[in-house]
Formats: structure tokens, sequence, C-alpha cells
């Protein structure tokens, strides 16, 4: 692994927010969601977060600072002697020592052992044994945008994301989903800030629309074109529902504005609601004069029984 501080484009002196706008930068830029099929964008974003993850943990990057430990987080090979001096290496420093709140006139291995008990008593008890320092702090969330189609959010669905940590996951589309909703994945946000929380991942979904099929609630509405035949005589016509391609049964002397429902055949569970429009031919001269003809002989005036003439 690089140097963390170069693959940020950071000094070493940098304070943790400074690290943080860096990463933040950085991410937005090299996101899989803003760089599909990259994949020198998506290897540099993982390097990019890999290094954030490595210096917001306030003890390794002590200890890479240090040059205790490499940037793989790998301890350095260190002679005894550059380790305390002599035979008497750490045993030497066991009377009096004190640092850190811990204070034991036995060797390192004591303090080693203590400091290991603490840091899992703070991991159990959650945010409230966290140390002042920032430890159980809470991660930043992420919201990922994600456009599903008609279909997917009326059926349900699973589309592939690719998160901030450069993870990628199956996500379910639940069953009836609406324009605006947000999936919420727990612990796939950005990295804690100095703790152990990561913060949460959103799916911000975006439902397209649809040529011909809109929704009320969970019912589905459907503007039907019929021919003039059709509706004057009746019979069966193919509609589309979410489902598929059904039949509907007209019945003769239908008209534009009829209503006729397809029980169950809605978004779960709810039905499809299908309006019926006459659509007249286009150009045909001898329809027209057929209709006038007929117009001549029975002289209908549909305005006339709503008292509009």
């Amino acid at each position: 692994m690089k140097d963390p501080y170069v693959v940020l484009g950071v000094a070493k002196t940098a304070t943790d927010d400074e690290l943080k706008k860096a990463y933040r930068k950085l991410a937005r830029s090299l996101h899989p969601d803003v760089n599909p099929d990259d994949k020198k964008a998506e290897e540099r974003f993982k390097e990019v977060t890999a290094a954030y993850d490595f210096l917001s943990d306030a003890e390794k990057r002590r200890q890479y600072d240090n040059g205790e430990i490499d940037a793989t987080g790998a301890a350095k090979r260190r002679s005894w002697h550059s380790a305390g001096g002599g035979a008497g290496g750490f045993r030497g420093a066991r009377s009096g020592f004190s640092s850190g709140g811990f204070s034991f006139g036995d060797d390192v291995d004591d303090i080693l052992s203590e400091m290991m008990r603490r840091k899992e008593k703070g991991r159990s008890q959650g945010p409230q044994g966290a140390s002042k320092a920032g430890r159980g702090t809470k991660g930043e969330d992420a919201h990922h945008a994600l456009t599903v189609t008609f279909l997917e959010a009326a059926l349900g669905a699973t589309k592939r994301v690719t998160l901030v940590s450069g993870k990628s996951l199956d996500v379910k589309i639940p069953v009836g989903t609406v324009d605006g909703q947000s999936l919420r994945l727990k612990g796939q946000g950005y990295p804690s800030f100095l703790g152990d929380h990561d913060g949460d991942a959103y799916i911000d979904l975006k439902v397209e629309p649809h040529p011909y099929f809109t929704r009320r609630d969970k019912d589905v509405l459907l503007d039907l074109p019929v021919s003039v035949q059709e509706a004057v005589l009746g019979g069966k016509v193919p509609v589309p529902t979410v489902h598929g391609k059904v039949m509907l049964t007209l019945p003769p002397g239908s008209n534009t504005g009829t209503v006729m429902r397809l029980k169950g055949k809605g978004i779960d569970g709810g039905d499809q609601m299908v309006t019926l429009k006459v659509v007249l031919p286009e150009g045909d001269a001898e329809f027209a004069k057929l209709v006038e003809k007929w117009g001549a002989r029975n002289g209908y005036d549909p305005r006339a029984k709503l008292g509009m003439t």
C-alpha cells in the first residue's frame, strides 16, 4: 500500500478535519456512480477509502508516524537495543511506568493487556462507553441516487449498487415503491471519524414515468384507445397491465370516459382502472360519408340531453 498521506494528497501535519475534507473531495469525484465502467477510477476510489480508514484511526496514525507500523498496518522490525537498550530492554522500564492513565509495577505485557481490556470494554458498551477522543462517534450517512422503471417499482426488483466503500451490493426494491422513497443500508455509509460506527447508506429512488401507466396509491390507471367498431359493437380487446396482457370485454355501446375495473391487476393487490377513449379513423372519406348519412337520418344531438342546446 502506498503512503496514505500521498494517496490523500495531504501533509503529515494535516488535521483530522483536513483529512476528512480531502477524502470527501476525492470520493465524490472517483465514486463508481460518477464513473461507471471506469476500472481505474474504481481502484483509485478503493485506494483513497483505505487510506482514509487507516489515517482516521488515531492509534494507527500515531504508530505509522512513529515508524512502528507500515502502511498496511504490519509492525516494522526493530532491534531489541533500539526498543530499550541492552538485555534489559522494556523490562528496564517496569518500575514506576505511567502513561495514558496506566501505572504498573510490572512489565509491558501487563500494560498491553490492560489496554486491550479497556478497548474491548468500550466496544461492548457502544457509544456510551466511547472515549472523549471520538471513539463510538458515527460516520456520516451517504446518499446514492438510483433510478428504477415504473414496472420495477410496481412489482419489485433487485438492483446492483456500488457504495462509497467501493463494495457492490444487490439491493431489493420493494413491491409498490414510490418516487422519492429511500432505502436504508445500515453501516454502509462513510467511515466513522475516529470511531467504530460507520454511517448508513441511503438509496434514494427515482421512479421513471411509464409511457401509458400512471398510479393512484395501489391502483394503476390506463387510458385505453378503442376503435368506433369496438365501442359500438362491443367485444374483447387486449389490455396491457403491469402483470402482462389480458383480454377485456367491452359492452356494446361503450363510450369515451367509460371506466372499467380489472380487479387485482394493480400494485400489491390493487386494481387497474381502464378509461376508454374512442378514436376516430383519420382521413377515411367513406367513414365520413357513412356518419353524415346516419346523422341526417337520426338527427342525434348529444348536447340536447344535457340541456345545452
